[in-house]
């Protein structure tokens, strides 16, 4: 019989081979100690011709209706510009642009436009702030005056009284806007905290609410001492980044480096007028100073549902949507939405309990809107319905005080007409970023 010889580098490859199998063999003898392997395996769902089907009908229906109610805005004259995000579970259903970024020219609003946000960058400090709580750096009892010496407002008790929860809520005992005008001025907010001790308070810390600018913004310096990075860094680093909000700055020099971005617009007599972007706010982030557009804030909406628990988690998210004191009255055009109970505020954020007309059951908003150099934006979470909706106008607009209940209504109805399992439970990844037609 001829024989082979086998090459020195296959023998000890066969060996190796040999030894690996007779490894895999004792793990599934019978003597061999079985280990089960807990880590369970996610399964993407197989949905049916007829489920995608009436996806799809439902999210062009869905699109149809969104796209008619700003056509008809614009047409109306009501809107120069706008950005619209849908986010429904985990997807994002709608991310689109609609009208011009400057009524002068032809560039149009995309997804991608840059707005400035306004009063909307609160909620993004309130969230800050509750990220670094839940990280045991400081705590919603955290006095004001203990991180910044020169504040006082009223006298040492008084002063001493004052939380970091006060600020964030409005219930500091400031009268109404003290020292927005210093804001708006751009003076840096160590200067601005000197002048409160000019200030009479008008109630005691946390019994009345009065909305703030000034003292809203100090938070940023509050965290600032606690951590040793700015507020701009800190929101970079935790929820820009990980969330992919590349749009989104929080400075003037990198707007107006910006080309995509929408300009403010104010009335005129036939129409509107373009105006130039303003410094105003960049001075104070965690009241007015971050820019966004329609996709970021959809990204930011999905994490703020707890979709990305890999960021924060959704029980330190609950911290920031706390209602800590009550708006009371029937002045604010929130308090005339459909089926509004009460309105309350939290830390960055309004929250509205509302009753649905068919359900009659009692239903929260996480809601807040944002006025800064002739824009006007809402954004509105739904946390019981998993859906958040945000509108970023480049011109204030009568429709920005109903626009929140207009298109809540407009997805209602046409997801009661069209229900569909596929968008409700967010697995829709590659139906989910329509686009318009």
């Amino acid at each position: 019989m001829q024989r082979f010889k086998v090459p020195k580098g296959l023998s000890i490859l066969f060996l190796m081979l040999l030894a690996l199998t007779i490894g895999i063999g004792y793990q599934f003898s019978s003597d061999a100690p079985i280990i089960a392997n807990t880590k369970e395996v996610t399964k993407k769902p197989v949905f049916s011709e007829e489920q995608l089907r009436l996806y799809h009908l439902q999210q062009h229906e869905l699109q149809v209706a969104v796209n008619a109610y700003f056509e008809k805005a614009i047409a109306n004259g009501d809107v120069v510009g706008a950005g619209l995000s849908i986010v429904k579970g985990d997807s994002i259903i709608i991310s689109e642009g609609y009208g011009k970024r400057n009524i002068n020219l032809e560039d149009r609003v995309d997804d991608q436009t840059v707005f400035r946000l306004g009063s909307l960058s609160k909620g993004f400090a309130g969230v800050l702030a509750a990220n670094l709580k839940d990280e045991g750096k400081l705590n919603w009892e955290d006095r004001v005056s203990d991180y910044l010496p020169d504040f006082q407002l009223g006298d040492l008790i008084n002063t001493q009284k004052i939380t970091l929860a006060n600020i964030l809520s409005h219930t500091s005992g400031a009268p109404y806007h003290s020292f927005t005008n210093l804001v708006e001025a751009g003076l840096p907010l160590t200067d601005i905290a000197k002048h409160f001790k000019e200030v009479r308070p008008i109630s005691n810390p946390g019994s009345l609410y009065s909305y703030q600018n000034a003292l809203f913004a100090l938070s940023e310096e509050i965290m600032y001492k606690a951590t040793g990075k700015k507020i701009n860094t800190s929101l970079e680093d935790r929820f820009f980044k990980p969330l992919e909000m590349c749009s989104t700055t929080m400075d003037y020099e990198a707007l107006v480096q910006t080309e995509n971005v929408a300009l403010p617009h104010t009335p005129r007599r036939y129409g509107w007028r373009a105006k130039r972007l303003t410094k105003s706010y960049f001075n104070a982030i965690a009241a007015g100073g971050i820019n966004a557009s329609a996709l970021d804030m959809a990204r930011w909406m999905r994490f703020l549902l707890g979709h990305n628990p890999e960021v924060m988690s959704k029980s330190a998210l609950a911290e920031a949507f706390n209602p800590f004191i009550e708006i009371k009255g029937r002045s604010k055009y929130y308090h005339r939405w459909p089926g509004h109970l009460s309105s309350y505020y939290a830390f960055g954020w309004r929250i509205h309990k509302f009753k649905e007309d068919d359900t009659k059951q009692e239903k929260t908003i996480w809601h807040h809107g944002g006025s800064v150099n002739n824009y006007r934006n809402e954004i509105a979470v739904f946390p019981e319905a998993d859906l958040g909706i945000c509108v970023l106008l480049n011109n204030q607009s009568k429709i920005a005080g109903t626009v929140i209940p207009d298109l809540y209504k407009v997805i209602r109805d046409v997801y009661k007409k069209h229900p569909s399992n596929i968008a409700s439970a967010g697995n829709a990844a590659s139906h989910s970023h329509l686009k318009k037609g």
